[in-house]
């Protein structure tokens, strides 16, 4: 989940990765969309097409179900998805969830490359769970490893598992998005990511013309990669994701895949005029960007570890997602009940400070 600059990336590079718009005016409020709540029955009769722009209204208040199925096997990095959690997700006044997955690690390594059917079922079920209480759901490809260290060798890999992905999925709700790779990085660079998405993206289209898919850019979904990104122009059913961790720093604090994050432990973050500049230069980045290409934005991840402090986490969470909304994007926060998390699933109850900061007018 580590997204890093170009430079803190050439720092960790060798440490093993973890879990890691409504585009209006800049400083519009985005609005989530209230709609029927969607079923979550496979249907071979057509939805109607809902564009980019009004889908990322549904993405509004999103929470990510980190550690779960993008871990090598469920429950390996202390995270199962219970049935309940969708219920207190849509009660809270979340309006979607984003599912990261490592389908990697359940799909031949040769050709036709299958996926295990019965981790399909799994993954089916969770989704399901979540369309049940109206909740928008975004399904990634997460922690492909081997594709940040030899790309070339895997793209067939890689368009085989999407399309087995998109086939499977072709007659659910347009309630359900996808989002080919989460952060890429390594050898995915630029150039080799968006010949990836390119060779990717028919494939997805031939049987799902009009879902709703998410894209960011490559050096792990870094707002400054956003101008190399190259997207189909005539494809108006994309949104655009970036993930923002800064300062790196304080967000990372003592986080134990992070190589020398011992020594940031006490980082703070006060709300200084300096600190708050800092996230509106960069989101102010991301909006003009989305302004000129016309796509609606998506803050696919932020959040800050649990060795920080608690009021410093709040402050920081809480200006994350206002400034995100006064810029018109939607947000996603990283994540529900693990290091990052929102939820204790011990106690079975909310963090308060960050539920708030997150949803001030949360039940």
């Amino acid at each position: 989940m580590v997204p890093v600059s170009r430079l803190r990336w050439l720092l960790i590079v060798l440490v093993a990765l973890s879990a890691c718009s409504n585009l209006g005016v800049p400083s519009a409020t985005l609005t989530p969309t209230v709609a029927p709540t969607p079923t979550a029955t496979p249907s071979p009769t057509p939805e109607p097409a809902v564009d980019a722009f009004t889908m990322n209204q549904k993405l509004a208040r999103t929470v990510n179900i980190g550690n779960a199925l993008e871990a090598p096997t469920e429950g390996e990095w202390g995270v199962t998805i219970k049935d309940e959690y969708f219920p207190i997700i849509h009660e809270a006044g979340f309006t979607a969830v984003r599912l990261p997955v490592r389908w990697s690690a359940h799909a031949l390594k040769e050709a036709p490359y299958t996926i295990d059917p019965a981790f399909f079922e799994r993954v089916d079920h969770v989704v399901k769970q979540a369309l049940s209480q109206g909740l928008t759901v975004i399904v990634n490809v997460h922690h492909y490893e081997e594709m940040a260290l030899d790309a070339k060798g895997h793209q067939a890999r890689f368009v085989a598992i999407w399309q087995q992905i998109a086939e499977h999925y072709k007659y659910y709700p347009n309630g359900l998005l996808f989002e080919p790779m989460n952060e890429p990085n390594g050898a995915v660079v630029a150039s080799v990511w968006n010949k990836l998405l390119e060779a990717t993206l028919p494939v997805i289209r031939s049987t799902n013309p009009t879902r709703n898919i998410v894209i960011g850019p490559a050096d792990w979904n870094d707002l400054r990669g956003l101008d190399e990104l190259v997207l189909p122009a005539d494809d108006q059913h994309i949104i655009v994701t970036f993930h923002y961790y800064q300062p790196f720093q304080f967000t990372h604090q003592a986080a134990e895949w992070v190589q020398g994050s011992a020594s940031w432990l006490g980082t703070e973050w006060k709300a200084t005029s300096a600190e708050k500049q800092s996230v509106q230069y960069d989101f102010k980045i991301v909006a003009t960007w989305a302004k000129q290409n016309h796509r609606p934005i998506f803050l696919g991840e932020f959040g800050a570890y649990s060795k920080a402090d608690m009021d410093s986490r709040a402050r920081w969470t809480s200006f994350i997602a206002r400034e995100a909304e006064k810029q018109g994007f939607s947000w996603s926060h990283w994540e529900f009940c693990s290091g990052f998390g929102v939820y204790d699933p011990n106690n079975n109850k909310w963090i308060e400070p960050l539920l708030k900061a997150l949803i001030p007018n949360s039940p």
